[in-house]
C-alpha cells in the first residue's frame, strides 16, 4: 500500500510539473553564441506594444536544406518573441509575393542534374494597420551560399525589431541635408535619400540666422560641401552638436577637377579650405590635404590601341577610387562589403581625451599611399609600382562618441547671432567623419539614377548604401537597436566529401546506435528485476 501511494504521489508531482511548464514556460540558452536568446533593447521594443504584431513568412514551397534552416530561425525567433509582446505569425495570404523580386537557386544532385527554384526569402510585418517587408536574406557576392544564410540568420532578430520599431513608433525622426556651401545637390544623394525615406523624413535647406534651426533634427548630413562655411554656420552647427545633435561630415580634403581630368588628361590637385578645420579639431579628428591611392582598387575602360577611329577598350586599375576596407568590430560597418571611393583623403586622430572614444570604420588596404597636396594628377605619367604602395590602413572613415569641447568656448558668439542657451561642453552625443564626399555619391544612366557604390563598367555592387544608412542608424539610435547587428553565430559546417563517403557507415550508426542502446537498457532492467526477484 505505501508503494502504491508513493507511485500516485510521484505521478501527481509529474503532472504538476507538465502543467506548470505549459502555463510558465522556462528556457535557458546554453548555446555559446546565445543563438536563442533575444537582446534587451529587443525585449524593451516588445513589451511596449499594446496591440499585436502580425508575421506572415514568405519563405515557404520545396526548401533545400540551408533555406529550411533559414526559415526554421526565423519561426524560432518569433516565437521567442512572442514570450515578451503580442506577436504572432499568420499564414500566407493570396498576393502577398506582389511587387517582391524572387530569388532563384540553381542546386546540382549528386546525378548532376541542375535543379532550379524559386523561393521568396522575405516576411511581412503588420501592426495598426501598417506594414512593412522584411528581407531575410543578405546576398554578399564575396561569400559562400552557406556563409550568406548563417549571415542572414546572425540578422534576423536586427530586421525584425527595426521593422517592429519603424512600423509602430507615433513619430518620425527627421533628419536632413545641409546646403548653402555646394555640397551635393539631391540628385547626387539620391538613391541615399531614398534609403534612408525609409526610416526617417528627410529634408534639405541652407542655415539661417535662426541658431535653433537645427534642432527639429535627429541627425545633420554634411555631404561635401566645395566653399568654406561662414563663422555664422560654424557657431549653428556647434551648438546643435553641444545640444545632443549628431553629424555626418562626408568631406573632401582636396580639390580637383574631373572635367579637366578627362578633357586633358591632368588635373591641379590643391587643399580644399572649409574652415572646419579647428572644430574638428576639437571634436578629435583632422582631415588631411591628401590624395589617396591603393592597389586595392576599382578599374576604368582605357583605349589600348593607340590608333584613331579603332578603339579598344581594356579594364586598367584606377588606384584614385580606392575600395576601402570596413572595420569587423562595429555594427554599422559588420557584414558590410568593401566601400568604393574617388579621390578620398585621410583622416588623423588627434588629443587625447579621454571622454571621447574613437573608432575607425573606413580604411585602405596594406598597399596603398598617400600625396600630399598641391600637386597633380597626369594619366600620363602614372606609374604602377607596387613597392611605392608601403602604407597600409590609412583611416578613412572615424566614428566619434563622446562629450565634445565647443570651438567657440572662450570665444564671442558671430555677430548677427544670439543665443540664450550656449553651451561650452556637449552632452554625450555622436559623430561620424568620412574624408570622402564620394562615398554618398550616387550617378546617372540614361535619366535613371544607379544605386550608390554600384560600378556601372563591372556591374558589382558595393557596400557604400548599407554603410551610409548603418552609419545615420547608429547615430540616430536612442534604443540600442543598432547593436543587435552585433549578433554571430559560428557557421559548422559538415564535410560534404567525407560525408558522402562514409555514407553507408554512418547510415548503420544512425540506427544501429540506437537500438544498441535501447537493448542495453532493457538487459540491465531485466538483471536487475531477475536479481531483486530471486533475493525475494
Amino acid at each position: 500500500m505505501p508503494r502504491r501511494i508513493g507511485y500516485i504521489v510521484g505521478l501527481c508531482c509529474m503532472l504538476l510539473l507538465g502543467v506548470a511548464a505549459y502555463v510558465c514556460p522556462l528556457q535557458w540558452d546554453l548555446t555559446e553564441d546565445k543563438r536563442y536568446s533575444l537582446g534587451e533593447a529587443t525585449k524593451t521594443l516588445l513589451r511596449g506594444l499594446d496591440e499585436p504584431v502580425e508575421v506572415e513568412l514568405l519563405l515557404e514551397g520545396d526548401l533545400n536544406s540551408g533555406f529550411r534552416r533559414l526559415r526554421r530561425a526565423t519561426e524560432e525567433l518569433v516565437d521567442e518573441m512572442s514570450r515578451y509582446g503580442k506577436v504572432r505569425m499568420t499564414d500566407v495570404q493570396d498576393g502577398s509575393t506582389e511587387g517582391l523580386q524572387p530569388t532563384v537557386i540553381h542546386e546540382r544532385e549528386q546525378n548532376g542534374k541542375t535543379v532550379q527554384t524559386t523561393v521568396f526569402p522575405y516576411a511581412r510585418v503588420r501592426y495598426r494597420g501598417r506594414q512593412t517587408v522584411v528581407t531575410l536574406l543578405k546576398n554578399n557576392r564575396a561569400l559562400t551560399g552557406e556563409q550568406n544564410l548563417n549571415k542572414s540568420i546572425e540578422n534576423l532578430e536586427y530586421v525584425f525589431a527595426e521593422a517592429i520599431h519603424s512600423i509602430s513608433r507615433d513619430t518620425i525622426a527627421r533628419i536632413a541635408f545641409l546646403e548653402g556651401h555646394g555640397e551635393f545637390d539631391e540628385a547626387d544623394v539620391y538613391d541615399v535619400s531614398r534609403q534612408l525615406s525609409r526610416y526617417f523624413d528627410v529634408d534639405r535647406g541652407a542655415l539661417t540666422d535662426d541658431v535653433q534651426a537645427l534642432s527639429p533634427y535627429k541627425v545633420v548630413i554634411v555631404a561635401a560641401p566645395q566653399e568654406p562655411l561662414s563663422e555664422k554656420d560654424k557657431y549653428i552647427l556647434d551648438q546643435y552638436v553641444m545640444h545632443g545633435g549628431r553629424v555626418l561630415w562626408a568631406l573632401d580634403g582636396v580639390r580637383l577637377s574631373e572635367d579637366m581630368l578627362s578633357e586633358s588628361g591632368m588635373t591641379p590637385v590643391i587643399p580644399l579650405e572649409l574652415n572646419l578645420t579647428d572644430m574638428l579639431f576639437r571634436y578629435g579628428v583632422r582631415v588631411n590635404p591628401v590624395l589617396v591611392q591603393d592597389l586595392q582598387c576599382m578599374t576604368i575602360p582605357v583605349d589600348v590601341s593607340g590608333e584613331a577611329g579603332q578603339a579598344q577598350y581594356q579594364p586598367m586599375p584606377w588606384t584614385y577610387a580606392p575600395l576601402l576596407l570596413t572595420a569587423i568590430g562595429s555594427p554599422v560597418t559588420k557584414d558590410v562589403m568593401q566601400v568604393s571611393s574617388v579621390f578620398a583623403s585621410t583622416i588623423d586622430t588627434v588629443g587625447g581625451s579621454a571622454e571621447i572614444q574613437k573608432e575607425v570604420l573606413l580604411a585602405t588596404s596594406t598597399a596603398s599611399r598617400q600625396t600630399h597636396a598641391p600637386a597633380e594628377i597626369d594619366l600620363n605619367r602614372i606609374q604602377v609600382d607596387p613597392q611605392m604602395f608601403g602604407s597600409a590602413y590609412l583611416p578613412v572613415a572615424v566614428r566619434l562618441e563622446g562629450e565634445f569641447p565647443s570651438v567657440f568656448a572662450h570665444r564671442m558668439i558671430p555677430e548677427g547671432l544670439t543665443d540664450n542657451v550656449r553651451l561650452d561642453k556637449s552632452v554625450r552625443t555622436r559623430q561620424l567623419v568620412v574624408a570622402s564626399g564620394s562615398v554618398l555619391q550616387n550617378h546617372w544612366q540614361q535619366g535613371q539614377p544607379l544605386p550608390v557604390g554600384y560600378d556601372r563598367y563591372t556591374g558589382i555592387q558595393f557596400g557604400n548604401r548599407d554603410f551610409v544608412v548603418n552609419a545615420v542608424l547608429d547615430l540616430a539610435d536612442d534604443n540600442g537597436l543598432i547593436a543587435l547587428r552585433e549578433k554571430t553565430i559560428a557557421l559548422r559546417l559538415l564535410n560534404d566529401s567525407r560525408a558522402h563517403q562514409s555514407r553507408a557507415v554512418i547510415q548503420v550508426i544512425s540506427v544501429a546506435t540506437p537500438l544498441l542502446l535501447i537493448g542495453l537498457l532493457a538487459m540491465s532492467v531485466w538483471i536487475i528485476r531477475r536479481k531483486r526477484y530471486i533475493l525475494l
